[in-house]
């Protein structure tokens, strides 16, 4: 802007210094033949009175340099001229200068000399004997007088110029400088041209405009990438050439990947076929849904194209983790397999007794043992019916169950005193330790973990065994230690003793009575109460099993 600012000014001062001399020449030019005019008669009438005393002697002693002197006659003959043959010229009745002077006494003209070729003035005096006396003198033409005064004007020229050249630097500057200084974030403040303020105010609204717009996308865009990175959910923005917008945490943590994949390759940071391939055909335009399996776990990745204007810009891929959705299936399908077998086992039991006493097949001294027979196995289903019951509770969070204010100690107490006389019929010695150990707690589900764990450490003892209950009041804790000198858990089974229907020894756990279920209680009990279990066993020595708990009830 600067350099045609400043173009622009040269550009106009050339233009008026070049009009202003044209001006000038042409009065000088104008001034010039005013004043050659007049000297011109100044010397014709000086001339005319030489002649009218001395003739022709005159002027043929009269030596001219700058002009020349002609004398005609009344009817038009050439008499005498100073620079050619009168007899060789033609008559000058008809020129204009002549005839006026014959006329009115003195005539004058200017017009170019067919003869000399140049631009002339003509002064004529009639005489008195009516003869005419005329001089003329070469006018100098606009060009000779440029040519004569080309130095000055060089000069003038030269200096003009260099005076515009700094002027128009100087004004260019002065120009811009105000639009260079102008407050682009404010420029509705800036002190300016009142001509550029109109701009500069359309400017400002639109600035306040795209302040807002960017606000809002700003806002949109944390919006968005709060509830990505909120999200459980994997989710991965891909192009038509299948390179990474996006990314959500969750997606880099399931792919195992880093936010530096943005811009690269989906491929690069899965291998799975089947990911790919509901990529590609979402890309295509159509949803695609598939089950994965990738090393983070089981997925199901939901993939639906991206339109812009009915054209496929892109693809969305959302991962879920259905890994505990599966292991829950399966865990629903192996528990009603192990609930049919548990149940079986007494049903076809008692079926069978009863069928035969039904047939009075059975001796009358042997329906007691068969009436035995069908109580005890009885009683293994309603105990088996209430530990599913009671499990199904737990697993529903347990939370009609209120809370109070226990005393883990004398809960233990309890249990093991209802307990004694099983441990004496097994041969086990059943003893407690410990001091008083407050908690809030829910003492049904207490008195199920000090039960359960009491009765396991009695039946899978030996006989001349013990058992040893020991409770303490940590600092915001409370523990519950019970200790056995029974058989033992061997090393490849103490991590699934707490799922639901296994048994290290089924043949043993028959022979107990046990239903499978009594650990598995006991684990959901503790997580409720936000604890935990330590197992500590050795096939032939015993086992130990710790169990740590709060003292005081999790807000959460």
């Amino acid at each position: 802007m600067t350099k045609r600012i400043f173009r622009s000014i040269c550009l106009a001062a050339l233009a008026v210094f070049l009009a202003s001399m044209a001006l000038i020449l042409g009065m000088l030019y104008r001034y010039y033949a005013k004043v050659q005019q007049n000297q011109l008669w100044e010397q014709t009438m000086l001339a005319a009175q030489g002649v009218e005393n001395q003739q022709l002697d005159y002027l043929e002693g009269l030596d001219l340099r700058f002009g020349r002197i002609t004398w005609i006659g009344a009817d038009g003959t050439v008499l005498f001229d100073s620079q050619a043959d009168n007899t060789e010229m033609e008559n000058h009745l008809q020129r204009e200068e002549i005839r006026e002077a014959l006329e009115i006494g003195r005539g004058e003209s200017t017009r170019w000399s067919v003869t000399l070729m140049e631009r002339s003035l003509y002064a004529a005096l009639r005489l008195s004997d009516g003869s005419v006396l005329r001089m003329s003198v070469p006018q100098s033409t606009v060009l000779s007088i440029l040519l004569s005064m080309s130095q000055p004007i060089v000069v003038i020229f030269l200096l003009a110029l260099a005076v515009s050249v700094a002027l128009a630097l100087q004004l260019s500057q002065r120009i811009v400088r105000p639009l260079n200084q102008l407050d682009l974030e404010h420029p509705a403040e800036a002190d300016c041209y009142p001509e550029v303020k109109p701009l500069l105010l359309r400017m400002a609204t639109q600035q306040t405009q795209l302040r807002k717009q960017e606000r809002t996308l700003r806002q949109q865009h944390d919006e968005l990438r709060a509830v990505t990175d909120s999200m459980q959910e994997g989710m991965v923005l891909v192009d038509p050439n299948e390179q990474i917008l996006r990314i959500n945490p969750a997606a880099i943590t399931i792919l195992n990947t880093s936010e530096d994949c943005v811009g690269g390759p989906l491929h690069a940071v899965t291998e799975s076929a089947e990911l790919q391939a509901a990529v590609s055909q979402a890309l295509c335009g159509t949803a695609a849904e598939k089950t994965i399996s990738l090393p983070s776990g089981k997925f199901l990745a939901d993939c639906s194209p991206v339109f812009s204007e009915d054209t496929v810009a892109g693809a969305a891929l959302l991962l879920f983790d259905i890994t505990e959705k599966e292991r829950a299936e399966q865990f629903r399908r192996e528990f009603t397999a192990n609930v049919s077998h548990e149940l079986r086992t007494p049903l076809t039991s008692i079926s069978g007794c009863a069928e035969l006493l039904k047939s009075g097949l059975v001796q009358p001294e042997d329906v007691p043992a068969f009436a035995d027979s069908l109580y005890r196995e009885s009683q293994r289903m309603v105990q088996l019916v209430e530990d599913i019951i009671s499990l199904s509770h737990l697993d529903e969070g347990a939370g009609d169950l209120q809370w109070e204010r226990s005393d883990l100690y004398q809960i233990a107490q309890e249990a093991v005193q209802s307990r004694a006389k099983q441990a004496k019929t097994a041969g086990v010695s059943l003893s407690i330790q410990g001091t008083a150990a407050l908690m809030e707690g829910i003492p049904q589900l207490l008195r199920e973990i000090a039960g359960n764990l009491i009765d396991n450490a009695i039946k899978y003892n030996r006989r001349g065994g013990s058992v040893s209950v020991q409770v303490a009041q940590g600092e915001g804790t409370v523990s519950l230690t019970i200790s056995d000198t029974g058989i033992g858990i061997p090393l490849e089974h103490q991590s699934h003793i707490f799922e639901r229907f296994y048994r290290v020894d089924k043949s043993r756990s028959k022979a107990v009575g046990g239903t499978g279920l009594g650990l598995s209680i006991v684990k959901h009990a503790v997580l409720i109460h936000g604890g935990s279990i330590q197992l500590h066993s050795v096939p032939d020595e015993g086992t130990v099993i710790t169990v740590r708990m709060p003292a005081k009830r999790s807000s959460t």
